[in-house]
């Protein structure tokens, strides 16, 4: 028996629905992101794109992003190696390193909302780029990290 296609399929192999549907829908990847000059060094920031929709955590233009904001970066297989900010807990980024989809993974749950439940996605913990002020004055660390599975959130049968 054949399994899902991101267990049998390499990322460059993926049809473009099948490479859509990985993106979980956290928003963390539309946070602005700050990189030291002279030691390259990354931070994250709790601001978000103007774009990203804080509530769902998807993109309000999603067709156009690029348009609108022209630094937007497309995600494809092509440029995945070449992204160094993708947080821990991305879909691509487990995945082009070896690792599967998390649990609460919409694909691997059935349930778009399990990405908020588990505390991975950005809901309720971001300023939009408009309202912020200084990049500098929201760096934080939370979505360079994986979150902790809150206690009330079970992943799998008791034992």
């Amino acid at each position: 028996m054949e399994g899902p296609f991101w267990t049998t399929k390499p990322l460059d192999r993926m049809t473009t629905p099948e490479w859509e549907s990985l993106c979980d829908g956290c928003g963390r990847c539309c946070l602005h992101k700050l990189r030291d000059d002279e030691t390259d060094e990354l931070s994250f920031t709790n601001v978000s794109c103007r774009l990203l929709d804080g509530e769902t955590c998807r993109c309000s233009q999603y067709e156009t992003r690029q348009i609108k904001v022209p630094d937007c970066v497309a995600l494809t297989p092509d440029t995945l190696d070449g992204i160094d900010w993708l947080p821990p807990s991305c879909a691509y980024r487990r995945l082009a390193e070896g690792k599967g989809l998390a649990w609460w993974h919409p694909l691997v749950s059935g349930d778009p909302e399990t990405v908020h439940a588990a505390g991975i996605s950005v809901r309720g913990r971001v300023v939009n780029e408009r309202r912020a002020g200084p990049l500098e004055h929201h760096v934080v660390d939370w979505p360079g990290r994986s979150p902790r599975v809150p206690r009330r959130i079970k992943k799998g049968p008791e034992r």
